[in-house]
């Protein structure tokens, strides 16, 4: 039953000291460190962390964002720790999964990261709906307007081939075809 820690900061200008002093402090046996950004995946220290913990171990980080990427990230690999048996805590938000009380306050910030995604999603679709109702039209504006189109079939009753129509229109030639096929 070992504390494993593990550091984090962003960029190698930042320094770790703080989070090792905070992790020694805390008992660890062992700490892996980054110097990554947390949007990266990859991350060798946490990978070889992630590879050193056993069951009945504990992962502390001095702070939740240390971790994950995001709520659902952390999320995520909490849960990965715990189908394998392993604990665990975050310093300075004071949780720690090894214990009833930390595991409900970590499935209650689950809870509302969830209903956080909820909302988002909830409010994107009813803007669109909304959208639709006063006539708005979704997703991308066509390349060929009917003008171009009209131009194309002019150039093309010239004489003129459907790429040197699309070259002197500026759009794309696949563009162009489908428009004249559609039409």
């Amino acid at each position: 039953m070992a504390l494993i820690g593990y550091a984090r900061v962003s960029t190698a200008d930042q320094k770790l000291a703080l989070q090792l002093d905070a992790l020694s402090a805390a008992g660890c046996d062992r700490i892996f460190d980054d110097y990554a950004s947390g949007a990266k995946a990859d991350r060798p220290g946490l990978a070889e962390a992630l590879n050193y913990l056993r069951t009945g171990d504990t992962l502390v980080v001095w702070k939740l964002d240390r971790l994950g990427r995001s709520m659902s990230h952390l999320i995520e690999k909490v849960g990965e720790l715990a189908a394998c048996g392993v604990g665990f805590r975050s310093l300075t938000e004071q949780i720690d999964t090894t214990t009833s009380g930390g595991m409900l306050v970590f499935n209650i910030f689950g809870s509302l990261a969830q209903f956080e995604r909820d909302l988002i999603r909830e409010r994107t679709h009813a803007g669109l709906r909304a959208a639709r109702e006063r006539g708005s039209q979704g997703g991308r504006r066509p390349v060929v307007t009917p003008d171009k189109l009209r131009k194309a079939r002019t150039y093309i009753a010239a004489g003129l081939t459907v790429r040197e129509a699309a070259a002197r229109l500026k759009i794309g030639k696949t563009a162009l075809y489908k428009a004249l096929e559609s039409a």
